[in-house]
């Protein structure tokens, strides 16, 4: 079965991949597991070598991440760049702290005579890490790194929307030396990443997504069988408060830029704002004048700062819960006109601000 990934911006296909069989899904894993057994006995100050020359790799690839990430996802290309730098910075800072992080811990103060009490660090073994396509690289780095220094080996199932992002990221860890089969990338349908959940070879799987696939991975991992850990980082919906004494001018430009950039389409993006009222309507203007500035467009194009929506069935459901709490009572306060690009059937959909709204509304919830 292949998996074929459309681009948002213009609904053709851009890439596709193949999924493997059970029986190579299983091969998979045993590849890992045997890797890992090698893995765990390299000394952590060449696991960290390792990782260092990754961030010098990972930076010589920052146009192909810029580009393919932009095509699979529609990010505007002026603002994917970030994205290379933000996954450097974690994994420098998780390079500096991994000597640390992973030492012994000595227990002396609670020693009695003739015991010595200690909490040894060791790696767990095969981790697989299921990456969400809004922000893959960071997501990624952030289970993928911390793993490997730690002795472990991964399988990293990228997003179907971003499926390059894992094999780049993969690209840029063998160039700085990783042993081949620690980190491997998986295409998988839901099945058969329930099969690999579900597998007595991996002992950790960190996901990060929705709260609805968070419950499955968890069922998953406990009828497994076995002890399996499970991290998981899923959605909200994120909430800002203007105080009565916030600097209007700063905190009105820092939310636009919250709520819009990457299409809204962040872990933390902000969803929801409550304003003291007595700066209510000040800041109200505010908000929706550097709103009406945003362009909304082609992603390729530098001069756009505002993207479609990953896909035509998320534009919908966006257009469906605007005209839903507007029919409710809400108020919208940017005009669609501003927006010429946004129409039906596409994944383009117009900013919008609403107020009046309350939390019976979809939109608020």
């Amino acid at each position: 079965m292949a998996q074929v990934t459309i681009s948002p911006h213009t609904l053709e296909s851009y890439v596709t991949r193949d999924h493997p069989s059970v029986q190579e899904l299983e091969v998979i894993a045993e590849r890992a597991h045997s890797a890992q057994t090698l893995w765990a006995e390299v000394p952590l100050d060449d696991r960290i070598a390792i990782a260092e020359k990754f961030v010098e790799e990972f930076q010589k690839l920052s146009d192909e991440v810029a580009t393919t990430l932009t095509a699979q996802m529609g990010r505007p290309i002026k603002q994917s760049p970030g994205e290379v730098r933000g996954t450097v910075e974690r994994a420098k800072y998780m390079i500096s702290i991994a000597r640390s992080s992973l030492a012994d811990m000595e227990l002396k103060d609670t020693d009695k005579p003739g015991f010595r009490r200690f909490i040894k660090r060791v790696p767990l073994g095969v981790v697989l890490v299921i990456a969400p396509w809004n922000y893959p690289y960071l997501t990624s780095i952030n289970s993928v790194l911390p793993a490997i220094l730690a002795g472990n080996s991964v399988i990293l199932k990228p997003s179907p929307q971003t499926p390059l992002t894992g094999e780049i990221l993969r690209k840029a860890f063998i160039a700085a030396g990783l042993p081949e089969d620690l980190l491997q990338v998986a295409h998988l349908s839901p099945e058969l990443a329930e099969a690999l959940i579900k597998n007595p070879l991996v002992k950790f799987v960190s996901f990060t997504g929705s709260v609805a696939t968070g419950h499955l991975v968890a069922k998953e991992a406990t009828l497994s069988g076995a002890f399996k850990g499970v991290a998981l980082e899923l959605g909200g919906k994120d909430a800002a408060y203007v105080r009565e004494d916030a600097d209007l001018d700063y905190t009105a430009a820092e939310l636009v830029d919250g709520a819009f950039f990457n299409s809204g389409q962040s872990c933390c993006a902000i969803e929801r704002i409550y304003v003291h009222q007595s700066r209510y309507d000040d800041f109200v203007n505010k908000f929706v004048d550097i709103a009406k500035t945003y362009k909304l467009g082609d992603p390729t194009k530098e001069d756009v700062n505002l993207g479609p929506v990953v896909t035509v069935g998320s534009a919908d459901k966006i257009r469906k819960q605007v005209q839903d709490a507007v029919t409710a009572g809400a108020k919208p306060l940017l005009s669609e006109q501003l927006f010429p690009v946004a129409k039906e059937g596409t994944a383009f959909v117009a900013p919008q601000v609403l107020v009046d709204v309350d939390h019976n509304m979809d939109v608020m919830t």
